[in-house]
């Protein structure tokens, strides 16, 4: 199994959006690199620390799983999308995603401030400078350790 720290700004997708959908196909990743995590790494029961960004309580606010293995990305296709992509195309699509299912919401955010202040999470991704991916790989030890941290706060 592997862990994975995915990102949303919860204006557009947040926790309880997730929650209220059931699952949706994690689109509009525009990252060769986080597009390569979804497309060849995240597998069917994958879990994922399910990160708020760009707001005013940055930080983890719940736990997803991957509920569907990488699939092209609808929104490359559409002209009215602000993912769409003129360079792709049917027979060979550019981006992918893979469909999210929400698992759990926690009581209060894991704040960004307080993983970085975690000795256990220093190598984190996440705390590292420059880490700005949307989507993340994240040890079994950072995921525990940050679940442990939502039972606390």
């Amino acid at each position: 199994m592997n862990y994975w720290l995915f990102k949303s700004e919860p204006d557009e997708f947040s926790i309880d959006d997730l929650k209220s959908s059931t699952t949706t196909p994690w689109e509009g990743v525009r990252n060769y690199q986080a597009r390569n995590f979804m497309r060849d790494e995240c597998k069917k029961g994958d879990l994922i620390l399910f990160y708020h960004s760009s707001c005013k309580n940055i930080g983890v606010a719940g736990v997803a799983t991957v509920s569907k293995e990488a699939f092209p990305d609808k929104a490359q296709f559409d002209e009215n999308s602000p993912y769409y992509d003129p360079k792709s195309s049917e027979e060979k699509p550019r981006w992918f995603c893979c469909e999210v299912k929400f698992k759990s919401k926690f009581n209060k955010v894991v704040p960004l401030k307080d993983i970085k202040e975690n000795a256990k999470l220093k190598d984190m991704h996440l705390v590292k400078k420059g880490s700005r991916l949307s989507i993340q790989p994240v040890k079994k030890d950072e995921f525990e350790e940050v679940l442990n941290m939502s039972r606390t706060i």
